[in-house]
């Protein structure tokens, strides 16, 4: 079975950097689309940035220039680097990946959450 192993979350002060990552493991025939979604208490849930196969980015407005998605396929694993982080950037952080299964269609999987807590 497939699943998404986040890590990274943590306090970090404003004006601080922090790097998410998340793992996907089982038996994994390819990988498409990866990405990360937020949410903060009262608020939606809101897409970060998202990343295709062929490296094409999406980056929300409000953290363009401080967020950069990257990604490694051959490690299965999406990450998120978070520079200049703002109060506002704290929420809990949702990595999802569009994956295809040995022998089974494409199926999206998310990761369990990973808080980051801007404060000082």
């Amino acid at each position: 079975q497939v699943q998404l192993v986040e890590s990274g979350g943590g306090l970090v002060q404003p004006g601080g950097s922090l790097r998410l990552s998340c793992v996907a493991s089982g038996s994994i025939s390819s990988i498409g689309d990866m990405g990360w979604y937020r949410q903060a208490p009262g608020k939606e849930r809101e897409l970060v940035a998202q990343m295709t196969r062929s490296l094409n980015t999406n980056t929300a407005d409000n953290v363009k220039g401080r967020f950069t998605i990257s990604r490694d396929n051959a490690k299965n694993t999406v990450y998120l680097q978070m520079n200049s982080v703002k109060p506002e950037d704290t929420a809990v952080y949702y990595c999802f990946q569009v994956i295809r299964p040995i022998g089974l269609p494409y199926n999206t999987y998310w990761g369990q959450g990973t808080q980051v807590t801007v404060s000082s």
